[in-house]
């Protein structure tokens, strides 16, 4: 079987429609988003229902690639100790990651549904996978596990604070549970990063420079902050956990906030 494989052969069926991430870049309502979606998501919100479904969908098809590229991971890299290969336990890590991944996509699925949402309603962007073909698994790592999946965590947790005060106890109970699980992924990084990189500090500035460029990326011009109106909420207390320094997640918060500013029209 082909090892890197390249998101653009990925299996979908006539359900989906991909966009590329030059071609989401290339549309002003990519660049800037809407203005009625870049304010917090509450049930008060304007058009927050729809909102709220497109979140889940993003969710959903996220959930699918993460599945896709925690089991790449299992399989590209061979075990042994050359600068390209990884631990057994490490990809034990990922093959138990699988399993979570596959659970979330099944009750984003049921979730999806439970919202009113069709699979495929929403265009699909493979910026997620693209970062988990990464032929260096440190880069893998710091770009999957620890920023894209440490933004999981602050999608999840602003679903479940929306099905909180929505009053809507299906969508708040099933966020908690994958919210769980999502810490547990960033840890998960957090703990290999660290571990494979020991001894090698400039592998390990390269790797959170790394980090730093997909968290850019995914700030979706501030979509992503600390300010009351931010759609999504970053979250300290689970990032913490998840083994975040105050000093990273403050450098996501100033990034989020540089992203917004240059976002604006002026």
């Amino acid at each position: 079987m082909r090892k890197i494989f390249p998101a653009d052969l990925l299996a979908r069926d006539e359900r989906f429609i991909r966009q590329t991430q030059e071609a989401r870049l290339a549309d002003p309502r990519g660049r800037t988003g809407n203005a009625a979606n870049q304010t917090k998501l509450t049930p008060e919100a304007r058009n927050a229902p729809d909102r709220a479904r497109a979140l889940m969908h993003g969710i959903f098809v996220g959930e699918v690639q993460a599945l896709e590229g925690a089991g790449r991971t299992c399989f590209d890299f061979e075990v042994g100790s050359g600068r390209d290969d990884v631990p057994f336990e490490m990809k034990m890590d990922m093959a138990r990651q699988c399993w979570d991944e596959a659970r979330h996509c099944e009750i984003s699925v049921k979730l999806s549904d439970h919202m009113g949402t069709e699979l495929g309603e929403f265009v699909e962007n493979t910026t997620l996978y693209e970062a988990a073909c990464n032929r260096d698994p440190v880069l893998r790592l710091t770009g999957v596990n620890r920023a894209l999946e440490g933004l999981a965590i602050d999608v999840f947790n602003t679903m479940r604070e929306f099905g909180r005060m929505a009053g809507d106890p299906v969508l708040e109970f099933c966020e908690d549970w994958m919210l769980a699980d999502e810490v547990t992924h960033v840890k998960m990084g957090s703990d290999w990063l660290r571990r494979m990189t020991e001894g090698d500090a400039e592998r390990l500035d390269r790797a959170l420079e790394f980090q730093r460029v997909v968290d850019k990326v995914f700030s979706f011009n501030g979509f992503r902050g600390e300010d009351d109106d931010s759609p999504i909420q970053l979250t300290r207390r689970f990032r913490e956990m998840a083994g975040f320094t105050p000093a990273e997640i403050n450098d996501i918060a100033e990034m989020s906030r540089e992203s917004r500013a240059e976002a604006v029209p002026g």
